[in-house]
């Protein structure tokens, strides 16, 4: 059959609007819409005729109306969804670092369904700050005057110097002018902000004599930053918070210490190295702290600020504050989880982050069994097997710390491990593991118990129905 010949087969756009399953398609989701996808479906299948590709053109000419209906609801499905994380890496970056637990999503819904005192006093009935539902009960558990938040950890840098050292320099260790990952560096935040970093000392040795040598009358601030995200080890040295704080008292320039990653609770009773805290960085002198809420914090995006209350109320009314502020979702899930940090044995049992970190190995071995129990009809076609694992705090916090926990392994006899989790990559709750040693790895520790069901349902149907 000729090229224009297969060209005459493509069924025109008016006849198909007259089939049954089409018009009601049209009825649910709109005429002019089904009709965008009728197109688009065409346009397709003429890139099958000039590929000669006659065997899947026909096919497709055989139920064009479904081939449209599937078209319209992968259109509308939702482009961000859940996802099961078992790759073991507790905040993964590119699956949304921290999960938010029924707490946080009670808050931000009650906060969205309906109007709310986000700026309006209650007592006096006149307009209010949105800063106030956080800032007291942040304060409370850091040890501060005074708090603030806005969009992102970057952000709150951006504010900060653009607040206090606009025009001016910035002290910092050479060792500590990081990037904070996506390719944002500390240099460039600093430099959107208006101030200019000056690096002192070297990569491995700054002392704070290096400090003090490079303040001179256009000094705005000192700054000193946690290596949250890698480590330098061997011939080493750093000046202190506490001798930086000294050195700013001295001199009268504010003492900004970058966290990184929140931490609010001594991590290592987790089996984890010492994560220094937020109360530790205050109580070292730092005028200022700032400090992601959706890492260990457990919280949503946010970056935090918390310090001396006349400086953060020079942060409230820079112009810039207004930007980058919190919507009213944040705001309301980050005192939310704040506010579960009153008590700590109810911060670890209610914010998933904490949770899983703190998961009891007996209770990970458990779950790896129930699931490898739950595929014992699949060992006919794969090596399933229950091993012992090694999960990650991840998202740029505790490198190189590594938690003990259990995974099930799958290594196919068919098939390739990068086709399986391809495979399994399109379920309807996408499954993201990792390959290793030529197997498929699903680590417990991030793998939600309640999730068990669906992934031993949907791991059962792909080798029941020989998809692998």
């Amino acid at each position: 059959m000729s090229t224009k010949e297969l060209f005459r087969k493509l069924p025109k756009v008016d006849v198909l609007l007259g089939d049954e399953k089409i018009r009601k398609l049209c009825e649910e989701y709109g005429r002019g819409f089904v009709v965008d996808c009728i197109r688009q479906e065409l346009e397709r299948m003429r890139g099958l005729i000039a590929s000669e590709d006659v065997v899947q053109l026909e096919e497709c000419l055989k139920n064009f109306p479904g081939l449209v209906e599937k078209k319209i609801l992968k259109e509308i499905e939702y482009p961000l969804k859940k996802v099961c994380n078992a790759t073991g890496i507790i905040l993964h970056t590119n699956l949304g670092r921290a999960p938010l637990g029924k707490i946080h999503l009670d808050a931000a819904a009650q906060a969205m369904c309906s109007y709310s005192n986000l700026e309006y006093d209650l007592e006096t009935g006149k307009r209010g700050k949105r800063w106030t539902h956080y800032a007291d009960v942040i304060s409370k558990i850091v040890g501060t005057e005074g708090a603030i938040a806005v969009n992102n950890n970057a952000a709150s840098l951006t504010l900060i110097f653009g607040a206090l050292a606009k025009g001016k320099e910035v002290v910092v260790s050479r060792g500590e002018s990081i990037e904070i990952g996506g390719k944002f560096r500390i240099p460039e935040v600093v430099e959107q902000s208006g101030a200019k970093l000056k690096e002192v000392g070297t990569t491995n040795r700054t002392r704070i004599s290096d400090y003090e040598n490079a303040i001179n009358e256009n000094t705005g601030a000192l700054l000193k930053v946690h290596t949250s995200n890698y480590r330098v080890v061997g011939f080493t040295e750093e000046a202190s918070l506490e001798e930086i704080a000294q050195l700013g008292k001295k001199y009268n320039l504010p003492v900004i210490m970058d966290l990184g990653s929140g931490v609010l609770i001594n991590l290592e009773k987790y089996g984890l190295a010492h994560e220094p805290t937020v109360q530790e960085q205050v109580k070292k002198g730092a005028n200022l702290v700032c400090f992601s809420g959706d890492k260990l914090l457990g919280g949503p995006q946010a970056g935090i600020i918390v310090g001396k209350k006349e400086i953060i109320q020079k942060l409230e009314h820079y112009p810039l504050m207004r930007a980058i502020r919190l919507d009213k979702c944040a705001i309301a899930a980050l005192t939310a989880t704040f506010r579960e940090y009153l008590d700590e044995e109810r911060a670890v049992k209610n914010i998933p982050v904490l949770h899983m970190i703190a998961r009891p190995l007996e209770e990970l071995k458990a779950q790896a069994e129930a699931l490898h129990a739950g595929l014992s009809e699949c060992a006919g076609m794969a090596e399933i097997l229950v091993e012992e694992s090694n999960s990650m705090v991840g998202g740029g916090s505790l490198p190189g710390e590594k938690l003990p926990s259990y995974a099930v392994t799958i290594r196919l006899k068919d098939s390739s491990c990068e086709e399986l989790a391809e495979k399994m990559r399109h379920f309807s709750t996408p499954v993201i593991a990792h390959i290793k040693n030529d197997k498929v790895w699903l680590d417990m520790r991030t793998v939600m118990p309640e999730d068990l069901v669906d992934l031993i349902d949907h791991i059962r149907e792909l080798f029941t129905n020989n998809s692998i």
